[in-house]
């Protein structure tokens, strides 16, 4: 009887929603994942998108100013502050904007931009120390900048990358200091060692672990023989580069923390030239769970694998698709491989001491996310790419002022919502974890 009573309990939904989602990791990785969750509430919301979208996946408000064919699209699936950031790969330029494509989906545009603006209160709260009227103009500035880009790309306007050439003023510092303090060179000296004139992956106790021969083996079989094949946008010379050396990446991310992932270094005979691969295990996307089982069908249709769908989500969405792009197949499993990049860096929005500076960037977030959603309606219909950002204004423009609150709204209940969820996991699970600790043999 008293199982009754939890059905709408929501800390025991919290807490069943996130132990299944981890059921897979082992107990050290879980372990580590829930410590950089309990952090903060913000640190929680990066690590429980499986939560999220448990929470919105039929929520009715998405067909207030949604719900249509036309208003679905390439999403970003994980769309949160800590998403955006510097970036650069073969061109070795600096550019900024959104580069993890892991839990990308195809979906409502709303549950990209829901996930941005409630982790925007989070983040302003948190690490910009703004209070709820500043929030709420940096918000406001968002949803704006959104809107515009999709009717000025509705009048023939063509979005362009947040490059050092165009980017916003209060971007401009940061990707100056990125470029200046960030290189190929710098990234080699970081990860890799030398010897007798050739390089290798360094010796990184908590980063890299070696790994053992048959498994470097067929790390390197892959990476020569079948990844090639998916490359789309090889370059000429490409061939030339030989796999030097291998190893296991481990203690990165919140979210993938505990998902098999290894750096592959490449080599063409000049050492300034050496290449970082980033081979990571793909999975379904967080929302794949929430899905029907005609949609699972639907899916497994249009995607041979995860790692056909990573890499159709990131040249779909990406303002600059890396050229090493493609996925392999090992132990029966699929990973995704992109080049780790020399210019990967968050923007640090704990040093942000003025409002104006944070709407500033609210403004450029919902830009950015506005592109990406414009590409990838081009990759879901290249006869028509104008058709979703019709059909959002469509939407939108008939009550501009009533989409904002229900935008604004939403960001700061899940967010009231998400601090009493944090605080629940912090008593239910890491008390658990560190009451562990302490009754564990010394």
């Amino acid at each position: 009887m008293t199982r009754l009573l939890e059905h709408h309990n929501r800390a025991r939904r919290v807490l069943d929603i996130l132990d299944a989602d981890t059921a897979w990791l082992s107990e050290p990785d879980r372990r580590a994942r829930f410590l950089k969750m309990s952090a903060s509430p913000y640190a929680f919301f990066r690590g429980a998108n499986a939560l999220y979208w448990a929470d919105v996946w039929h929520d009715w408000r998405f067909a207030l100013f949604g719900g249509t064919e036309y208003t679905q699209n390439w999403l970003q699936g994980d769309a949160h502050v800590y998403n955006f950031g510097a970036y650069g790969h073969h061109d070795d330029a600096v550019r900024y904007g959104l580069d993890d494509f892991d839990d990308a989906l195809i979906g409502d545009y709303q549950y990209d931009l829901w996930r941005l603006t409630i982790s925007v209160v989070l983040d302003a709260r948190e690490n910009a120390g703004l209070g709820p009227d500043a929030t709420t103009k940096a918000l406001t500035h968002l949803i704006a900048a959104y809107q515009n880009e999709l009717a000025r790309f509705r009048q023939g306007g063509v979005p362009e990358a947040v490059s050092l050439e165009n980017a916003p003023k209060r971007l401009m510092p940061f990707l100056e200091k990125t470029t200046r303090r960030n290189s190929r060179a710098a990234l080699l000296a970081k990860w890799t060692a030398q010897e007798n004139g050739q390089r290798r992956l360094a010796d990184r106790p908590g980063k890299l672990k070696r790994l053992p021969a048959h498994l470097a083996s067929q790390l390197t079989h892959a990476i020569t023989h079948t990844y090639p094949a998916t490359r789309t946008q090889p370059r000429d010379g490409d061939e030339a580069f030989k796999v030097l050396d291998t190893a296991r990446r481990i203690g990165a991310g919140t979210g993938s923390l505990g998902i098999d992932r290894f750096y592959v270094l490449l080599g063409n005979g000049n050492v300034d030239d050496d290449v970082i691969l980033d081979v990571k295990a793909q999975t379904p996307p967080t929302a794949y769970q929430r899905m029907s089982d005609e949609n699972r069908a639907l899916w497994h249709e249009a995607f041979a694998h995860e790692g056909e769908r990573h890499a159709a989500a990131f040249r779909a969405l990406a303002e600059h698709p890396d050229c090493w792009l493609g996925w392999l197949e090992m132990d029966g499993k699929v990973f995704s491989v992109r080049e780790r990049s020399p210019f990967k860096k968050d923007y640090p929005t704990h040093k942000v001491k003025k409002a104006k500076t944070y709407r500033k960037l609210a403004a450029a977030w919902g830009r950015i996310l506005a592109h990406s959603h414009i590409r990838g309606a081009h990759a879901l219909w290249p006869d028509s790419p104008g058709r979703f950002a019709t059909s959002v204004c469509s939407q939108i423009d008939a009550r501009p002022e009533r989409f904002r609150q229900v935008v604004i709204t939403q960001a700061f209940a899940y967010a009231d919502c998400t601090v009493r969820d944090h605080r629940a996991f912090l008593e239910h699970r890491i008390a658990a974890l560190l009451a562990t600790d302490r009754d564990a043999p010394q």
